[in-house]
């Protein structure tokens, strides 16, 4: 995995959080822990640490809450399987990181603030640039500074004995979005096949798990 800007998270939307969380403990022999609620986006989520300032964030609608009840963000609207459907890359530039993803698409690159409450009631807090709602799975990742904040998600987990090995996608037109990881600084190995996935192996207590 060549890269020359780390990976800050990877988001695997599900449909149900309890569930997901319970087939996780099975597959990577570790126990996702609960993070907490995106107020304003309508979600909740739980965590692993994946090392390395990384980790892997299960994403679910919060049907707790009543003021977000549509366009909420990572796919999970749309939604057809449990998958990865989002990744996110550290950013020291918003600015210029914003200029590049609205080439792609002209209503990303927008910055918002956001915070989190911690199931432990400590707050954190982000700058990113926000992914969309749409569509299911999208390759190009958004970006987040977390320069803001006291600490980082990745530093209130234990280490469960998780890391990345690989991140990979396919795409049916790889060269199309090419040139925009190429300004990204990030090198993403794209194979060229008709459904659009992101997918990872994961080296885990469990051995070697592909997502």
């Amino acid at each position: 995995m060549n890269t020359n800007r780390t990976i800050d998270h990877i988001v695997y939307a599900v449909s149900d959080l309890d569930t997901a969380c319970k087939e996780f403990e099975k597959k990577l022999g570790v126990t996702p822990i609960f993070g907490g609620h995106h107020t304003s986006e309508g979600t909740k989520n739980a965590l692993i640490n994946l090392q390395d300032g990384m980790y892997l964030e299960l994403i679910a609608i919060d049907h707790s809450n009543k003021n977000s009840m549509q366009n909420r963000w990572m796919g999970v609207d749309v939604l057809t399987k449990n998958q990865i459907t989002r990744f996110a890359l550290k950013s020291k530039n918003l600015e210029k990181d914003s200029t590049i993803l609205k080439k792609y698409h002209p209503a990303m690159g927008g910055l918002k603030n956001g915070s989190r409450h911690t199931a432990s009631g400590l707050v954190l807090q982000w700058e990113l640039l926000m992914p969309l709602p749409t569509p299911e799975v999208e390759l190009i990742p958004f970006v987040l500074d977390w320069s803001k904040s006291n600490t980082h998600p990745h530093e209130l987990l234990p280490n469960m004995g998780c890391s990345l090995v690989d991140i990979y996608a396919t795409h049916p037109t790889p060269e199309k979005i090419r040139p925009y990881f190429k300004e990204l600084a990030y090198n993403l190995n794209i194979e060229k096949q008709e459904q659009i996935t992101l997918q990872v192996t994961l080296n885990t207590p469990n051995g070697i798990i592909h997502l």
